[in-house]
């Protein structure tokens, strides 16, 4: 079987509705899902915080989508961005398209002037991308026994110390969907 070419832009307004059956589908049978993936991904959007937003298109159809969104560090701007929502396909998972999102979208922000990304993830998987755990930074709200699955990389000099807060999109609660 071939896979056809897998191109990765940003979105388009067209992209729009494919991006939320993408998002939907992605997350509609993760453990970790709280089902309110493709609400954050338009919240962002309606309040101008969807910084970059990436799909991966293969024959005109849009097979994967990655957010990434300003944070603050203990309240200030800093240029650091959080990535996530990611999402693939099912169909097309495990073919490397996750990868090719996250790795454009960390490349473009660091290429605009970008400090770092964080994130709230797997360390198995996310650690080839150079995310890390660092003690001196944290999550606003986040179980200590979830601590270690936020990570976080710095594309110029050290990874801040302070406490981290993701866009107020993200409070999204399940029944809001």
């Amino acid at each position: 079987m071939t896979i056809a070419r897998t191109e990765i832009r940003p979105e388009t307004e067209a992209d729009i509705a494919a991006i939320r059956e993408v998002t939907d589908e992605a997350f509609a049978t993760a453990e970790h899902s709280s089902g309110t993936e493709a609400l954050i991904v338009e919240r962002l959007r309606e309040r101008g915080k969807l910084s970059l937003s990436l799909v991966a298109e293969q024959e005109g159809v849009v097979r994967g989508h990655v957010a990434f969104s300003p944070v603050t560090i203990d309240g200030q701007s800093s240029g650091w961005f959080g990535l996530g929502p990611v999402s693939v396909s099912p169909r097309w998972q495990n073919r490397g398209i996750g990868e090719a999102l996250i790795r454009e979208g960390l490349k473009r922000l660091e290429e605009t002037g970008g400090s770092g990304c964080v994130l709230l993830g797997y360390p198995a998987y996310y650690s080839r991308f150079g995310f890390a755990h660092h003690r001196q930074l944290s999550m606003q709200g986040l179980p200590e026994e979830h601590a270690a699955n936020f990570m976080a990389i710095a594309f110029e000099g050290d990874v801040p110390q302070g406490s981290v807060v993701f866009d107020e999109a993200f409070e999204v609660s399940a029944d809001e969907v």
